[in-house]
């Protein structure tokens, strides 16, 4: 019997409304995309490269110390969200109440709850201690001794910092006083990080992230951070991560903006799909010594 008009029009619109069904599903729980936009990651990952996410491998296990790992930021990052492409800003829909906003990041984990971090001279080059060891998947990584490695106290000037950036005359004081007290440089890296005038006009309102993440979990960053014999060191509280970019000099990481909550992170990377020409398996680090 031959379907009629409007039955055909019903069947293509039932098959249509799978389709996204099946699509919206996938997207949530299997896989996602993300565009980089920054260089932290150079060489394993480019600016502008897009990534193809896996999400079921963390839903079974951990993320284990050397693997890449995608993860939703636990602030807004008013910055990289003025890169994002209308692509990504339309994905945004699918992101997690918790999240909505925010961006994602991807670097290499490199400490889990209860790890003691320390960066540590070998052989001319910086490498990361956890625990007292140089992790096997690690040894081919050398690390900027930056952050919170050289400035235990910058988590705390960024909370306070970030309080004052809608009170220009204040936070103007705020820094000028860090600058007297510690040096320009631990000053400028507290404006370039919280931004909220120019020539930063956008930046991280970081009291938010210890608003949510910090205070609620009773963590106090002197606890976490430590310095003895002139080492900074720094362990990892409960049901948080510590992550670093392999471009060490030019990442925004967790030396500077700290611990990042487990149901922060979304998945592994395992596919490079744009550009064209690099369209392949994210590769493991190359090797250099």
């Amino acid at each position: 019997m031959k379907k009629t008009p409007s039955q055909i029009f019903k069947e293509i619109t039932i098959t249509l409304l799978y389709a996204i069904v099946a699509a919206t599903i996938i997207r949530l729980f299997v896989f996602e995309t993300m565009m980089v936009p920054t260089g932290s990651m150079i060489p394993t990952i480019n600016i502008g490269d897009r990534l193809f996410i896996e999400k079921i491998t963390y839903q079974a296990r951990e993320p284990e110390i050397g693997e890449i790992v995608v993860f939703w930021t636990p602030f807004r990052d008013e910055r990289a969200e003025k890169m994002l492409r209308t692509f990504d800003k339309m994905m945004d829909i699918f992101s997690p109440s918790e999240f909505k906003g925010h961006v994602k990041y991807v670097k290499r984990l490199v400490g889990k709850e209860g790890d003691v971090l320390t960066l540590k001279k070998v052989n001319g080059k910086w490498k990361l201690f956890v625990n007292g060891n140089i992790p096997e998947n690690l040894k081919n990584v050398n690390y900027e001794p930056d952050g919170v490695f050289k400035y235990p106290n910058l988590w705390k000037y960024l909370d306070e910092a970030s309080r004052l950036r809608d009170n220009e005359q204040k936070y103007r004081n705020y820094l000028y006083a860090i600058a007297l007290k510690e040096g320009s440089e631990l000053a400028n890296i507290i404006f370039s990080i919280v931004g909220g005038m120019d020539p930063v006009p956008y930046g991280i309102p970081y009291y938010e992230y210890v608003d949510k993440y910090i205070k609620p979990n009773n963590i106090k960053f002197d606890d976490y951070i430590w310095v003895e014999n002139g080492q900074v060191y720094v362990k990892i509280p409960k049901g948080f991560y510590f992550f670093m970019g392999d471009n060490s000099s030019e990442s925004l990481d967790s030396r500077y903006f700290g611990f990042v909550p487990k149901d922060a992170v979304i998945g592994r990377p395992i596919l490079r799909i744009w550009p064209l020409n690099n369209f392949g398996p994210v590769q493991p680090l190359p090797i250099k010594e």
